[in-house]
């Protein structure tokens, strides 16, 4: 424990925040490969795909092909062991990380909460004086939990408890998905985002993202098939390092045929 608080201070940490970088055209991802170290196996290789600005992408594959891996490298969390990632043309790398990931919201499927009030949460890292609680419902009812709020004694006041202990999976995963809209980012990126919610309220979630602005970029990884209705394209990977691009069709005709060879 000693050593880990030893640790230098990332010399960004106390540097204002960059300008987010152009982002006007698309991100192509080529020749992209991965691994965690020199030792370890490829999680993924050779992946090309490119993600016009104001596309709705999902993301589909069996547990341990690289899914989640491919958002992180895609918002600057990891390097890529070969290949690039081009936001307009520029490489991301170390020096303008921080830029591009001014444009992303990213909700995992666990969400991180502070033992604060819902609207702290949902205006997670502002300054509490600086809130715009208009903001907060508009957000709130995006993410289907503005009526669940009204309901609470306290409202938007309510505490939540260390890491949302006094709420249940699915109302701590809508808080993060007004967490997500509050910030109104031009680019989401759902991991798993709407595991813990039942298939109405998943419904009613992802109409909302349907019906934000014609630019909102949305990445979407989901194992539950109609979260991805309505997504232009669909990239399915396997294990072995091949992928496809399916529409949503194509994709459900091809699980059928799937449960039809298991069935059989």
């Amino acid at each position: 424990v000693i050593i880990l608080l030893d640790q230098p201070i990332p010399r960004f940490a106390n540097l204002p925040l960059p300008e987010p970088a152009q982002f006007n055209n698309a991100v192509e991802i080529n020749n992209l490969s991965f691994r965690y170290s020199n030792d370890s196996p490829y999680i993924l290789k050779n992946v090309n795909i490119e993600i016009p600005k104001g596309s709705v992408i999902g993301i589909v594959g069996t547990t341990g092909c690289g899914k989640s891996t491919l958002l992180d490298l895609f918002m600057g969390l990891l390097i890529p062991t070969e290949g690039r990632i081009l936001v307009d043309g520029q490489t991301i790398s170390h020096s303008n990380t921080r830029s591009w990931q001014r444009h992303i919201s990213n909700v995992p499927q666990h969400i991180y909460l502070t033992d604060g009030t819902i609207e702290e949460n949902i205006a997670f890292g502002i300054e509490k004086d600086q809130i715009d609680h208009a903001k907060i419902i508009k957000a709130a009812e995006r993410a289907q939990i503005s009526s669940l709020i009204d309901d609470f004694k306290y409202g938007y006041q309510t505490l939540v408890g260390e890491r949302g202990m006094r709420l249940s999976g699915g109302q701590r995963q809508r808080i993060g998905l007004a967490r997500a809209f509050y910030k109104e980012s031009d680019v989401l990126v759902l991991d798993e985002a709407t595991s813990a919610l039942d298939d109405q309220t998943e419904s009613a979630v992802m109409k909302s993202i349907e019906n934000m602005d014609d630019d909102i970029t949305v990445l979407i990884i989901a194992h539950r098939l109609t979260t991805l209705k309505n997504c232009d394209k669909i990239i399915k990977f396997e294990k072995d390092f091949s992928y496809k691009t399916l529409t949503y069709d194509e994709l459900m005709m091809q699980n059928n045929k799937t449960e039809d060879i298991y069935a059989s």
